[in-house]
């Protein structure tokens, strides 16, 4: 299995998908020069966001987009670990290696973790260099045209949204971020977009059934009810 491709075009990006009732062609801007090439098929991705939700309600501090860990994997609050995606994106060979570290740690084997720093080490220098070589071009903040949607889930173009001055704002005029994802996906792209910060996301983590809230025991804590009992 080879990582490279003869066929792999490297600055490059798609300005636009064309077509009539179906995708026939897109056009490339490839380090400057505009083409077009036909096809049927587009997928584009623009990077990859750690999911730091749960952390966050719990109250775990940030570095960046990703929970803050020490060398033991440790966030930052005492005897709460984290490792994977939610630390930073590099591969599943830096995950096991973090879930190894952290789990010798949360057992005080701090022997058996330190044995795994070098291998953690090659891994994290890896997905350094994948984010160095993969860094977004600042020329993709200007691809949205004023009918492009933002969030999908209810239907807010681009233009509904860019004359506000926050996310809040936007949100209560636009319904922007009120679907079924709850600004996931709509709330990472108007970071990049137009510099609005995501909010401290709150419970529930994910999607919940009404009927499955009202089952829930009247004397059950919340993680928000402990955080007031503290």
């Amino acid at each position: 299995m080879k990582l490279s491709d003869s066929r792999y075009r490297s600055g490059t990006h798609v300005l636009a998908a064309l077509g009539t009732g179906r995708l026939e062609a897109v056009r490339l801007s490839h380090n400057g020069k505009v083409s077009e090439i036909a096809c049927d098929r587009l997928a584009c991705g623009f990077g990859l966001i750690p999911n730091t939700e749960l952390g966050q309600v719990l109250g775990c501090a940030l570095t960046g987009r990703a929970i803050q860990i020490d060398a033991y994997q440790t966030t930052s609050l005492p005897d709460h670990f984290a490792a994977g995606e939610c630390t930073g994106f590099g591969g599943s060979e830096l995950a096991l290696a973090e879930g190894s570290i952290a789990g010798h740690a949360a057992i005080g084997n701090l022997k058996r973790a330190k044995a795994r720093f070098a291998e953690r080490q090659r891994w994290q220098g890896f997905a350094d260099q994948l984010a160095r070589s993969f860094q977004l071009n600042e020329q993709l903040k200007t691809l949205a045209a004023p009918e492009t949607l933002v969030c999908r889930c209810e239907d807010v173009p681009f233009s509904a949204m860019a004359g506000h001055s926050s996310w809040v704002e936007a949100k209560l005029e636009s319904r922007c971020g009120m679907g079924a994802c709850q600004g996931r996906i709509c709330g990472a792209a108007s970071d990049v977009l137009f510099g609005w910060p995501p909010l401290k996301p709150r419970q529930p983590i994910s999607p919940a059934r009404i009927g499955t809230l009202i089952a829930l025991p009247d004397d059950e804590p919340t993680l928000e009810r402990r955080e007031t009992r503290a």
